[in-house]
């Protein structure tokens, strides 16, 4: 196969097209403990008036008559396509006699929902997504069946957004029923037998601000079949706190109705209720306190709830709590804390599937119900693994295997003879095997240890050669970052970019303490280890400050603002994805107020004074020689609202020392989220804009073959 240079045309200078629109300013303060902080932009807030949309409007023709003169994006777009057109499948789910999974035939928007009776023989759709809009973005979010298999209900999302509709389907005939449950958000959904189910729900929003406004008095119902919403039954509220997050899950017995209450996106409180005998008077009961620990309940064993918890171990535990008497000096360890976090625990059959996190990759071993190491599942390599869903009566689970060079795999596993087989492999379009991962370790700015995982081709000379490199990192949230297959990072690679993941303090790769180091007023941790990565990237040679990229989305875009607002000198392309922006007025819009626990608030004088040190929007500086920057967000996304990228964007824009080789630009996807459930074509033209972008910047000119 011949490789052919593409023409190097140049793009026409910054003058000649690029001119971003003057965003009007407003003479708007606010007084934070006699602190007077401006925001000019605050009338881009609105996403409903005529005046943003115009500026959304002029700001996206600005943007891509830009992106439109670099003369090899049709072909990253093409080639994009062709790497992406292979056939997905997800992690199958047991449901009875059935097996459900997820496959894409590879440009599919959305992927189709397939059940297969007995694990053999001819598999037939049960949900297409795809047919429920012609655009593609409405998706599915949770399928759970009732407890005889004959019914299912599931949810749905249009264009990206939190707020779901829920839906019951007839799976034999596969007919919709008349019920639907609307005004629902983070839902789990809990059947009952096959009477009706539990879930979380909110009183009906106002439609005009109901991607923006604060969300507020979840509630737990329950919806019986065959009856309108009206009528479903409240279960519980709590007026007194309007900002807390509510979700129940039935025990496989449906003997208990369990309760997870919590107050933001850290700690929680567990409660339950004997449903079996439940009365009209029935409340639920507290079983272990919070709101400074985390813990999921697993299952119920001989009359003893087991739970996943970090009380007293930062790195995790499992316990037996007796609900007679759960106080914590009663409970019963089975499986203590070690050296390395427990990231997850599944009960299939007799067993307790135990995903532990060793330097950021994937470690599984398996224990008895009461707690006895059995066996360690043998893995393809360092990578990530999840799944292993299953119930008491199963014999055999399925999981996931990926790692930065391996496309998702899916293993059959046996719990009894501990042995496991591969399901099905996708065949994807791409050298992979020529290609490397490799983990280092830098000292941060304090002297913290951080690792990263370096991914390139093996022709390429890592430590000599000075490097295109997309640095990436999230940090926050108790969240890890490990090894995944990505199409986006694979193609860069493939021409010859360095794709380095960074595992920032914030996230959860080494437990309780590790989140910690990272959050509220040590948050700064997280972009000094960002910034410390991209300098030993450049002191080792692997590359230079004028071909970095960075890179990050929601909380990541938070670290990519804050980091090219404190070090606008070191990176040459900066790409904030639906970012935190304003840390001022977060808590002020959806459900910002629930990242309090990580962020802290602006309402409280000891958290302003950090947060005003790192909120992007408040660190720009007039005259200043920014990296070339392309925001990206979406115009539905009630998660973190585009207001954040809109006030950062026109802010930049009014600040920035341009020259030919910094533009900035703001890219707002329209009937787009903050992510999930964006249909395919959308994220194929959303990272060829990307990678367009950041591959010229770069210096980088991709190959045709």
């Amino acid at each position: 196969m011949t490789t052919q240079l593409i023409a190097q045309r140049p793009i026409r200078p910054i003058t000649d097209f690029l001119k971003p629109p003057v965003a009007r300013k407003e003479n708007v303060k606010d007084n934070y403990f006699k602190k007077e902080i401006k925001d000019p932009y605050r009338w881009l807030e609105d996403d409903n008036s005529k005046e943003t949309a115009e500026w959304v409007a002029n700001e996206n023709a600005s943007t891509y008559d830009y992106l439109k003169n670099i003369p090899f994006r049709d072909f990253i777009n093409k080639d994009l396509k062709g790497m992406w057109n292979y056939v997905k499948y997800s992690n199958p789910s047991k449901e009875g006699p059935y097996l459900l999974y997820y496959k894409n035939d590879g440009l599919q928007n959305q992927s189709v929902l397939y059940i297969q009776k007995d694990g053999n023989g001819m598999a037939d759709e049960l949900i297409n997504p795809n047919t429920l809009d012609a655009a593609g973005t409405s998706s599915l979010g949770s399928v759970v069946f009732s407890r005889n298999k004959k019914r299912c209900a599931y949810s749905v999302s249009k264009a990206g957004s939190d707020w779901q509709d829920i839906y019951v389907m007839d799976v034999e005939s596969k007919k919709l029923l008349n019920d639907v449950i609307k005004y629902s958000k983070f839902s789990n959904i809990a059947w009952k037998g096959d009477e009706g189910f539990y879930y979380s729900g909110y009183d009906q929003p106002n439609e005009k601000n109901k991607f923006s406004a604060k969300t507020e008095f979840q509630k737990i119902f329950f919806h019986k079949i065959g009856t309108p919403q009206k009528e479903d039954q409240l279960i519980y509220q709590d007026q007194k706190h309007p900002l807390m997050y509510k979700s129940v899950a039935i025990t496989e017995d449906e003997q208990w109705l369990m309760l997870s209450l919590s107050e933001g996106t850290d700690g929680n409180e567990l409660q339950y209720m004997n449903i079996r005998n439940q009365t009209q008077s029935s409340s639920f009961i507290p079983l272990s306190k919070g709101f400074d620990i985390n813990q999921d309940f697993i299952d119920n064993v001989d009359g003893k709830f087991l739970v996943y918890t970090n009380y007293n171990a930062p790195n995790y535990k499992v316990v037996s709590i007796d609900p007679q008497n759960p106080q914590p000096t009663n409970w019963i360890t089975l499986i203590p804390e070690k050296e390395n976090k427990l990231d997850g625990v599944h009960r299939v059959g007799d067993k307790l599937i135990c995903n532990y996190l060793v330097n950021a990759c994937s470690k599984v071993d398996v224990y008895l119900l009461n707690g006895k190491f059995q066996s360690t599942i043998d893995l393809p390599g360092l990578g990530t693994v999840s799944g292993f869903e299953g119930g008491r009566n199963d014999n055999t689970t399925f999981y996931t295997y990926t790692s930065y060079n391996v496309p998702p795999a899916i293993y059959k596993y046996d719990v009894v003879k501990n042995q496991s087989e591969l399901f099905r492999k996708p065949e994807v379009k791409a050298d992979l095997d020529n290609t490397v991962v490799e983990q280092r370790w830098f000292a941060s700015k304090d002297g913290t240890q951080i690792p990263m995982f370096i991914y390139h081709r093996k022709d390429i000379d890592i430590d000599h050669g000075k490097h295109p490199v997309l640095l990436y990192g999230y940090g926050g949230f108790n969240i890890s970052l490990t090894p995944s297959f990505s199409i986006p990072m694979s193609y860069f690679v493939q021409h010859g970019g360095v794709y380095v993941s960074v595992s920032l303090r914030g996230g959860s790769e080494f437990g309780e303490k590790w989140h910690q180091a990272g959050m509220l007023e040590n948050k700064q941790h997280v972009f000094d280890d960002f910034i410390g990565a991209a300098e030993y990237l450049i002191g080792k040679g692997i590359t230079t400050k004028d071909l970095l990229a960075i890179h990050g989305r929601s909380n990541g875009g938070l670290l990519v603002g804050a980091c090219m607002t404190q070090r606008p000198d070191l990176f040459k392309v900066a790409l904030p994805g639906v970012g935190v922006l304003d840390m001022l007025r977060y808590h002020k819009f959806t459900v910002g107020w629930g990242w309090v626990v990580e962020y802290g608030s602006s309402e409280n004088e000891k958290d302003l004074d950090y947060l005003i040190k790192y909120s992007p929007l408040h660190n720009v500086k007039q005259g200043t020689h920014y990296p070339a920057t392309m925001i990206t967000t979406g115009d539905h996304d009630d998660r973190v609202v585009p207001a954040h990228s809109f006030k950062f964007a026109a802010t930049l824009q009014e600040a920035n020392a341009y020259t030919v080789d910094n533009p900035i630009l703001i890219r707002i996807d329209t009937q787009a989220g903050h992510g999930a459930g964006k249909p395919t074509s959308k994220q194929i033209d959303e990272w060829s804009d990307i990678l367009s972008f950041t591959m010229y910047h770069l210096k980088m000119r991709p190959t045709l073959k």
